[in-house]
């Protein structure tokens, strides 16, 4: 099944630029583009337009790619509309913000052609995809001593979580792998992959990167 992707961007030069790459994957193509974001949800509510992944610029005319983000989301869930954030600006905030709004994904346009399309692709099958530096701003904001609010739904999906686990995916916010975090708490690399395996299925998670995303929508962040 090929994924139908909507190129949202006001620079008709990185749309060009974007088509190019996507249209010579054999499983992905462009369905549509779009110069800003009110276009881009016009074209979501026509019903001859059919698209899979938004693939979403944040600086733009009008109402910029978080709000959009915002809009497509209130109206459609992300089993429906799947929204993969790129951009050259890549500051924590920027980062949080089209998380919060609903993104699934978060690319540098810096990314090359394989990241691109491979980062479609797990966006579409219902994964997350982060590039390098958004996690690096996912954890710089995670240091941040400022409290950041929680999203009252992503803060109820954690409610069933042990003490333990909390903490485990305290630290996984925080860009440790598995047995960092175990030498940081003195468990094992195995009791702490028990921890996040069980943290995901608690959550929902599919893979570690959902649950970074849905653990920093929920204002958790690392032990100082």
């Amino acid at each position: 099944m090929t994924v139908r992707v909507l190129v949202v961007d006001d620079q008709d030069m990185i749309r060009a630029g974007l088509r190019a790459i996507i249209d010579a994957h054999p499983e992905v193509e462009v369905a549509a583009e779009a110069a800003d974001g009110l276009t881009a949800i016009g074209l979501l509510r026509d019903p001859s337009v059919e698209v899979d992944v938004v693939l979403m610029d944040l600086r733009m005319p009008g109402i910029d790619g978080v709000e959009t983000t915002r809009r497509i989301r209130a109206e459609w869930p992300a089993e429906q509309r799947r929204i993969l954030v790129l951009t050259t600006f890549d500051q924590d905030e920027n980062v949080l913000n089209a998380l919060r709004a609903g993104a699934d994904g978060f690319l540098s346009k810096g990314a090359g052609p394989t990241e691109l399309t491979d980062g479609i692709l797990r966006v579409a099958a219902g994964q997350h995809a982060l590039s390098t530096t958004a996690i690096d701003a996912l954890v710089s904001h995670a240091a941040n001593p400022a409290p950041a609010p929680g999203d009252p739904e992503a803060t109820r999906l954690f409610a069933d979580l042990t003490a333990r686990e909390l903490e485990v995916v305290a630290l996984v916010t925080a860009g440790l792998d598995n047995a960092e975090i175990g030498r940081r708490i003195f468990i094992s690399p195995y009791t702490v992959k028990t921890h996040v395996n069980r943290a995901m299925a608690k959550v929902g998670a599919r893979d570690r990167a959902q649950l970074v995303v849905l653990a920093v929508r929920a204002g958790i962040r690392p032990p100082s």
